[in-house]
């Protein structure tokens, strides 16, 4: 059960840190190589199938740590249960969006798995390159219903209410760093 936990709370991030290793690292091999007057055929291919997969995982990072960028002028305006519903209302869209990404991505993917076509230097299935974004999509499905839950559970008054946006908690943040250290932080 300590694994799963673990898993669940880490995931985007370790996908997250190996992908742009990887692609991080093959980009530099390559600009190396291209200074020695060699030059890989494979990395270029690589680092842009790194750097897809790595969006579509940063997607549902975004969604679980509810970073994504958003325009919050409604949100101002509203009282603390009006936010909730406001942001539960655009949890349901982007849920919405995300199923048919899911869907519409499989599809595609199986069709290119099905007929074979292989990527022209690393002769990767394309299939598998494509399958980012229903894989992507899919943990931002679980992310965007875990946050539906929580605020559910706010709505109904079984967890408290927290609407801070993400500005407020920086600076809640420095204030708590400030008030430990009896003066700024820097």
């Amino acid at each position: 059960m300590v694994i799963l936990k673990k898993i669940e709370q880490h995931l985007e991030e370790w996908l997250l840190v190996i992908l742009g290793s990887v692609m991080t690292a093959v980009i530099f091999l390559q600009v190396v190589m291209r200074e020695t007057g060699n030059s890989l055929s494979w990395s270029e291919e690589l680092g842009r199938y790194c750097f897809i997969w790595l969006v579509y995982i940063g997607i549902s990072y975004g969604v679980k740590k509810q970073r994504h960028i958003k325009v919050d002028v409604m949100l101002v305006l509203l009282k603390d249960k009006w936010k909730i519903v406001l942001s539960l209302i655009a949890n349901i869209l982007f849920l919405v969006f995300a199923a048919l990404v899911v869907y519409y991505g499989s599809e595609i993917s199986s069709n290119l798995l099905r007929l074979g076509q292989k990527s022209p230097a690393l002769q990767v299935e394309m299939g598998i390159v494509y399958l980012a974004a229903p894989i992507g999509m899919g943990l931002t499905v679980i992310r965007l219903l875990q946050n539906m839950y929580h605020q559910v559970l706010m709505l109904i008054g079984k967890k408290e209410i927290d609407v801070a946006d993400e500005r407020e908690r920086i600076l809640e943040e420095e204030e708590e760093l400030t008030d430990d250290s009896n003066g700024p932080v820097r």
